[in-house]
């Protein structure tokens, strides 16, 4: 089978397309055959070595497919069920071999294709908006990155609980995909906190979701109300360097918690649970799910070139 392997740490020129042999189930994992993967920001950190990965491997942790077989004592699942997954590494491949318990059922309605490009950013802005900091119907919150993949779906959930949305993006074009999946304001990045302290009458927002880091997260502390969070759930524009406490007590004794997907769907109930409100948001239409590209396998490294270049909407998805 075709699959991308990184045996070092590096640019996008590291991931390799190679032939490897198709993998066999153990007891308790599934087989799976690979219909689209999600490209993410966590796989370029992965990808760059800013998080640990042990070398070589093969990237991606989020797919959508179909089970091919089943190992030793899976009950769940059996051959023909359309499934997903999320958070584990290997989604770069034609096949790829998955724990049962990491895999989620698809439901009629969803295509195999929108199932991988809105699990892994759907259950995250689900975590951020119901658990990390839970959105009031007529609480105003910043949402920046408004125009990728993350961000319109974000958008969109922050929406449909009520919320006013204050999207940023970096050009007019990304505004007005932000603005059609229901941003209420939009702008530029320069001078953002300070418009947002206009459009808030001088309050700030209840909460700040910040996948940017180091060049937004001043503008981002300084955007918030009293007693408001900001989330931290990313670092594309790089990582926020050390700073004093003592800022969170002059911006209004504000909340900053940098959260990780992993831990919210720790348990297989609440993995269960997050996903099935995602694919149910997208089957219904609540979620439209926006592919900003498709590219082939071998074109792995493409796909990470033009993320990091921000020269990308929406999701991109590898078609093995």
């Amino acid at each position: 089978m075709r699959a991308i392997v990184i045996t070092r740490t590096g640019g996008p020129e590291v991931m390799e397309p190679a032939e490897r042999p198709v993998p066999e189930p153990g007891p308790g994992e599934v087989l799976i055959d690979v219909a689209a993967a999600g490209v993410n920001f966590i796989d370029v950190y992965y990808r760059t070595g800013a998080y640990p990965q042990e070398l070589p491997y093969t990237p991606g942790v989020e797919a959508a497919g179909t089970v091919a077989a089943v190992g030793d004592g899976v009950r769940e699942f059996s051959a023909g069920d359309r499934v997903a997954w999320a958070n584990v590494q290997g989604a770069y491949a034609e096949k790829a071999v998955v724990a049962a318990d990491q895999v989620v059922p698809v439901p009629d309605g969803v295509e195999l294709a929108d199932a991988a490009a809105s699990l892994l950013q759907g259950m995250t802005a689900h975590y951020l908006t119901r658990s990390t900091y839970p959105i009031q119907a007529g609480d105003t919150v910043l949402v920046h990155a408004a125009a990728g993949g993350m961000g319109l779906l974000l958008t969109q959930v922050a929406k449909a609980l009520g919320a006013r949305v204050i999207g940023t993006a970096s050009t007019p074009e990304k505004e007005k995909l932000a603005k059609d999946a229901g941003a209420d304001v939009t702008m530029n990045y320069d001078g953002f906190a300070d418009r947002v302290r206009e459009l808030t009458d001088g309050e700030g927002v209840a909460a700040v979701y910040d996948g940017v880091g180091a060049p937004t997260f001043d503008g981002s502390l300084a955007s918030l109300r009293p007693r408001g969070t900001l989330a931290l759930f990313g670092a594309a524009g790089g990582a926020v360097p050390p700073f004093d406490p003592q800022r969170l007590n002059k911006a209004g004794s504000v909340y900053l918690t940098r959260p990780s997907l992993g831990h919210f769907v720790a348990k297989r109930e609440e993995l269960l649970e997050r996903a099935a409100d995602v694919y149910g948001w997208v089957a219904s239409g609540d979620v439209k799910v926006h592919v900003g590209h498709r590219y082939d396998l071998a074109e792995a490294g493409a796909a990470h070139a033009d993320l990091e270049a921000r020269r990308s909407t929406g999701k991109l998805l590898l078609i093995p």
